[in-house]
């Protein structure tokens, strides 16, 4: 059995993938709401922002914790195609969940879909990036350590899209990103604690990129999207504020004395 090092890095991975995932989750949050205050086109932008942010957000906080994973034996590379449909797959499945929110008329029975949607969504990037993973050796996985990922994706999702629906404050939201953020790497955790890893030493040169040549510049290409998008909901006016400014700037009417 190869020896599984989750932190190569100290630190340094765990730490910066809960802030992706917490930037991401603020993101998705803040868009969901501005997108329950709005109809039409601007609704539906909304919540394409709110999907792109969350998966784009879990799908960082994967691979930047991923950066920092090593097996004792062998090295490891990532099938390109595959780690690509990977967070193709988390903006999909989260945009399912996120919509059945943004647009379901029954409050409880959209929150228990959307959560479940984006929860399996949260847990089939996780998976399906590991299978991406290329090494000399045999992957394996503890089936109860994998259940328990998938249940606290869920719980995590659901509440977050919970906290969509009932939250209105900033500070709030803040607060809620900082939960789900918790919950996805506590998620992410969990099932690489599934793991074990039989190494089959060989010579043979492995297919795939290494983390430096693709995940690390995606990575930081996908955070930076997170960061300006960030930037520009925080500076885009909500519907309150619009239509205070609307009516500040309707001209009084003078009443005759």
């Amino acid at each position: 059995m190869g020896h599984l090092d989750h932190a190569t890095f100290g630190w340094l991975t765990p730490a910066l993938s809960y802030v992706m995932a917490c930037v991401g989750a603020a993101l998705g949050l803040q868009c969901t709401v501005r997108a329950l205050g709005t109809t039409g086109r601007s609704r539906r932008n909304w919540l394409l922002t709110a999907a792109s942010a969350i998966g784009t957000g879990i799908w960082t906080m994967h691979f930047v914790a991923m950066l920092g994973f090593g097996v004792s034996g062998t090295q490891i590379r990532y099938d390109v195609p595959l780690t690509l449909l990977s967070l193709l797959v988390a903006m999909a499945v989260v945009g399912a969940g996120v919509f059945a929110v943004g647009y379901g008329r029954d409050c409880g029975r959209s929150l228990a879909l959307g959560g479940l949607t984006t929860g399996l969504g949260v847990a089939s990037m996780h998976y399906l990036g590991m299978a991406a993973l290329r090494l000399h050796g045999d992957v394996g996985y503890d089936p109860v350590l994998v259940a328990l990922s998938v249940v606290i994706a869920v719980v995590a999702a659901t509440a977050a899209l919970w906290a969509a629906l009932n939250i209105k404050s900033t500070l709030a939201v803040a607060v809620a990103s900082l939960v789900m953020g918790g919950a996805v790497s506590s998620m992410h955790y969990t099932g690489m604690l599934a793991v074990s890893v039989r190494v089959a030493p060989s010579g043979a040169a492995l297919p795939g990129a290494t983390t430096m040549q693709f995940i690390f510049p995606l990575a930081v290409g996908l955070g930076s999207y997170l960061f300006l998008t960030s930037a520009f909901v925080a500076l885009s006016p909500s519907a309150g504020e619009r239509a205070a400014s609307a009516s500040a700037q309707r001209p009084v009417e003078r009443t005759a004395p």
